[in-house]
């Protein structure tokens, strides 16, 4: 699989498809880069967030997201939206969509999340040069309208929306474009609804055309390539974990808000395993502490969570052919 260095997230170019009707319909001028995406399969995130940039210079609108959103329609969405579709209630087409939620915008980690009697959905952070008012409107729009309008739900009543970014003048706008409280300056963007919604039925229900949508959809999400961030996010939360004694799988993931599932996959797509990051992370971790000549072979393996020096021994001879005192006396010396 192709490796991207600084591979930050793309997006599905049906996006671009829905920016470029929107200008259309409002007749703005449609830049240069919005011209290039539209005949590409996925753009990168950042660039996405320079059209949307270059819509408000010209429109200067309160709330662009929201009115970009209105205009949304499956092919903009693509398999995904077909998917939803195809599922017997509304539960099952949260669990597929959180599942390939990548093809539409691969990068920032979507988080299904049940909290007594409510739902929360919501996305992990983006670094502070990508993540804008406009993505994140568009975002939570997007779900909104994909929720009412390509899945028929009408009917569906949102309970919250909370926004990042500082409240604009008009707050009143946004809750009559939800129907429900908006609350802005909060620590993530994310739509909250009541749990019931979970078994509103489809009218459009077919698994056997849902098993070859999604058949479809594993073969594209294969083709994404690894996302760095995620990386160095999972990289993170096993240094941390190994200093608590806190490094299993599920205790991870959770606190990368993803489903053990997901993280399976991440890495899978990578030819490796959880237990092979562990143990890079722990080598790393193990060539820094032998450069320090205070700590003790025994202590470094305490650190590095071994119950055992002997284990630690054996560990280090694997990643580098000598003991973990043959290393420390050829490189300090």
């Amino acid at each position: 699989m192709q490796q991207f260095k600084d591979y930050a997230g793309s997006v599905y170019g049906g996006l671009g498809h829905l920016l470029y009707a929107y200008c259309q319909a409002h007749g703005l001028l449609i830049c240069e880069k919005l011209q290039q995406v539209q005949n590409q399969e996925r753009f990168e995130f950042s660039l996405w967030r320079e059209i949307l940039d270059d819509i408000h210079r010209q429109t200067r609108h309160t709330a662009l997201g929201l009115d970009i959103a209105e205009s949304v329609q499956p092919r903009h969405l693509g398999i995904i939206a077909y998917i939803a579709q195809s599922c017997d209630t509304l539960g099952e087409a949260l669990s597929r969509y959180h599942d390939f939620h990548r093809l539409i915008y691969d990068g920032s980690p979507l988080q299904v999340e049940a909290r007594g009697d409510y739902l929360s959905i919501r996305w992990q952070a983006l670094p502070a040069h990508l993540a804008t008012q406009i993505t994140d409107e568009i975002a939570i729009a997007l779900m909104a309208k994909f929720l009412q309008h390509v899945m028929e739900l009408e009917d569906i009543r949102i309970h919250e929306v909370k926004f990042i970014h500082p409240a604009p003048e008009d707050v009143l706008f946004y809750e009559r474009y939800f129907h429900c409280r908006v609350r802005f300056s909060q620590p993530q963007s994310e739509l909250i609804f009541p749990a019931s919604v979970l078994l509103m039925p489809i009218r459009h229900a077919d698994q056997t055309l849902q098993k070859l949508l999604m058949q479809q959809a594993t073969t594209l999400l294969e083709k994404l390539p690894h996302s760095t961030q995620l990386d160095e996010r999972l990289q993170q939360s096993i240094l941390k974990g190994l200093q608590k004694n806190n490094h299993q799988i599920q205790q991870i993931a959770e606190q990368m808000h993803l489903s053990v599932r997901q993280l399976q996959r991440h890495l899978q797509q990578q030819n490796t395993t959880y237990q092979q990051r562990v143990q890079q992370v722990r080598q790393l971790l193990a060539v820094q502490y032998l450069q320090d000549p205070h700590l003790s072979l025994q202590q470094i393996a305490l650190l590095l969570n071994y119950s055992e020096q002997s284990a630690f021994q054996r560990a280090f001879k694997l990643w580098t052919g000598l003991t973990p005192l043959q290393w420390r006396q050829q490189n300090i010396a």
